[in-house]
């Protein structure tokens, strides 16, 4: 009988059909079981779990564990969750990289076009035409120059914007100018007329764009979160939209989700909120990928590459 793999953290009954349906069609040699249904020899002898968004108490109960899959790309709640050094191997999956480069695009040209100053306008009944920018003449400006980064860039670039991007560390990028380290990124938000935010959510990043980095953007700027909530401050957020320096934000992703009612976020003219859609896991392209790793690992007996705990990604 093939070894059992532990499904763990689905929400509900229908995700947890849903995702043992396309991952046991990517792999039919393995043996794809909910934790909640396993027994315990089979809990005892589990060498790896898929989680979605698991309670770490589940996983303690899985003692042989070698490694953790991920299904999703962020891996913030994971990393150090668990009772035991585990490796965490997170969802690297080009059909992810696509869509929330589409995303990216489809987004900068929204605020390109000037969509949300037509949006108040259709309010307030004014009929008032603006002159058009072309993207040549915007600079959109990636905070995060990672696997979603790099794909967005290549969207951007060949749309005809001005794309720069920053990294933590030196990295070349086709088509972009890049930055690195905190000169870098100060060097880097001085010239954006709309940024990115892409960064995984780590201690360092947490609070990273905040009412000193607001105010580095030119006059005007907008921005965009498709990242996570908590690496905007909220409140200094609000503080530079109120004050016209920043013209709009798009926000994806917050502190707390879904969004409360009683956010200010909700009401305000300069927000767009959109209910963590920018990029959606494609079951299909995950359930591939992970029967990759799956293989990989059968084979060699060595775990995929997990995440860097001290990095946090």
């Amino acid at each position: 009988m093939a070894e059992v793999v532990a499904l763990v953290g689905c929400k509900g009954p229908d995700q947890e059909a849903e995702y043992l349906q396309v991952l046991s069609a990517a792999m039919p040699g393995e043996r794809l079981v909910p934790f909640r249904l396993m027994v315990e020899a089979e809990r005892a002898a589990a060498r790896v779990a898929i989680v979605a968004n698991p309670d770490p108490a589940e996983i303690a109960a899985l003692p042989g564990l070698v490694w953790v899959q991920s299904l999703w790309a962020g891996v913030e709640k994971l990393v150090g969750a668990f009772d035991r050094p585990l490796p965490i191997v997170r969802l690297v999956d080009r059909e992810m990289a696509r869509a929330m480069a589409e995303a990216v695009l489809a987004w900068s040209h929204y605020l390109q076009r000037d969509m949300p100053a037509y949006a108040r306008q259709q309010r307030e009944r004014v009929w008032r035409p603006h002159p058009y920018r072309k993207p040549a003449d915007t600079v959109v400006g990636l905070l995060g120059l990672g696997e979603l980064g790099t794909a967005a860039a290549g969207r951007l670039v060949g749309a005809g914007f001005l794309v720069t991007g920053w990294g933590r560390t030196p990295k070349t990028v086709p088509g972009i100018a890049t930055f690195h380290g905190a000169d870098g990124l100060g060097a880097m938000l001085g010239g954006c007329d709309i940024l990115v935010c892409l960064v995984p959510l780590t201690p360092e990043t947490r609070g990273l764009v905040n009412a000193a980095r607001l105010a580095a953007l030119k006059p005007g700027a907008a921005l965009i979160n498709f990242a996570r909530g908590p690496i905007v401050v909220t409140d200094d957020l609000i503080a530079a939209l109120d004050s016209g320096h920043l013209s709009h934000a798009v926000l994806d992703v917050f502190d707390t989700e879904p969004l409360p009612a009683g956010s200010p976020l909700w009401t305000h003219l300069g927000v767009t909120v959109l209910p963590h859609i920018s990029g959606p896991t494609d079951m299909d392209s995950a359930a591939t990928t992970v029967a990759a790793n799956l293989r990989e690992y059968r084979s060699t007996g060595q775990p995929p590459q997990g995440v860097d705990a001290g990095r946090g990604y």
